[in-house]
């Protein structure tokens, strides 16, 4: 997921007008242009919209728009009608694979949407919504992190996870993206359900009885090993960012919202969780886990920690204007 370190540089850019944060972001997206044909892959959106993405929304560039509309229609090609989702990780034809991590890309689909008013990216985008809604979620609004579709009818093969503590068990990162992911599809639709959904989901995450008093959670609300098991650092930074635009859209939880948010941005800019000198190779950001399941990224830093607590930072700072 290269989009992340030109994408932070570019909100670093936005901040400071640091003229050399913008020439390296630029010089890395020249390396990130041969994969708006990517079809192989359902991470186009945090590749392409959080690099080129900003990038356009900075200096509106004829050549990202064309980018990202060809990125778009590469997303789309991965879309089954018949399951009404984006597939996620490639396999046979007896598994079509969706995770709940696939929302973040939609917001790429409703760019191209926008600026082609070709409504097959908006359909497509919004039924994987609804989707994801009727096949992901719990009662208590916890996610499930893999729904296993058969490709052919669209039923409902297997519920379970890959990256979590237990099939049944709530997933921190997971529950990020999709807190993320329907407040981001209200902002695009307008649709009244995901705004709710996103308010279910954000009251499940702050009442939890496992979220840790400074609001950073454990990389699983049930992991076996709380109180001492590792904490996600990549989770509380998009909580936070996800946060801070939900306030915006309901005025009876916005100051908790808000509060929230900002207690997750202060722990997050001090020790433990922000790295000091070159400790971390020049992240912001420790304490991450990636996918402890798989021994893979456990307690390190993430570039995309690094790059939604910096968007957070930013979405606080204009709010407070």
């Amino acid at each position: 997921m290269s989009g992340f370190y030109p994408g932070t540089l570019l909100y670093l850019y936005q901040f400071s007008n640091d003229s050399l944060l913008r020439r390296e972001a630029l010089k890395r997206l020249t390396l990130l242009e041969k994969e708006q044909f990517n079809k192989t892959i359902h991470d186009l959106g945090f590749m392409m919209y959080c690099s080129f993405g900003n990038a356009n929304r900075l200096f509106a560039n004829k050549n990202y728009e064309e980018i990202l509309i060809n990125s778009a229609r590469s997303l789309s090609t991965r879309f089954n009608p018949a399951v009404g989702c984006i597939r996620s990780w490639n396999s046979d034809s007896s598994h079509f694979l969706v995770i709940i991590d696939n929302m973040m890309n939609l917001e790429l689909l409703m760019y191209a949407f926008k600026q082609t008013h070709d409504s097959s990216f908006y359909h497509i985008a919004v039924t994987h919504a609804n989707t994801t809604i009727k096949n992901h979620f719990r009662k208590d609004y916890s996610s499930y992190h893999v729904v296993d579709y058969n490709s052919t009818n669209g039923s409902v093969q297997k519920k379970h996870t890959h990256q979590g503590a237990a099939d049944e068990s709530a997933w921190a990162r997971g529950q990020a993206w999709g807190l993320y992911g329907f407040t981001m599809m209200y902002r695009e639709t307008g649709d009244e359900k995901y705004l709710q959904q996103a308010i279910h989901i954000a009251d499940f995450i702050l009442h939890h009885a496992n979220l840790p008093a400074d609001k950073i959670p454990y990389w699983d609300f049930n992991a076996p090993d709380i109180p001492n098991a590792y904490r996600d650092a990549s989770a509380a930074a998009i909580i936070s960012s996800a946060l801070l635009e939900l306030a915006n859209y309901s005025a009876s939880k916005k100051k908790e919202y808000r509060d929230v948010a900002a207690t997750i941005l202060q722990n997050l800019s001090k020790p433990p969780f922000k790295t000091t000198s070159d400790e971390a190779g020049g992240f912001i950001l420790q304490h991450s886990v990636g996918h402890l399941p798989g021994k893979s990224e456990i307690d390190v830093p993430l570039s995309y920690a690094d790059y939604y607590f910096v968007e957070a930072a930013l979405r606080y700072k204009n709010q407070l204007k």
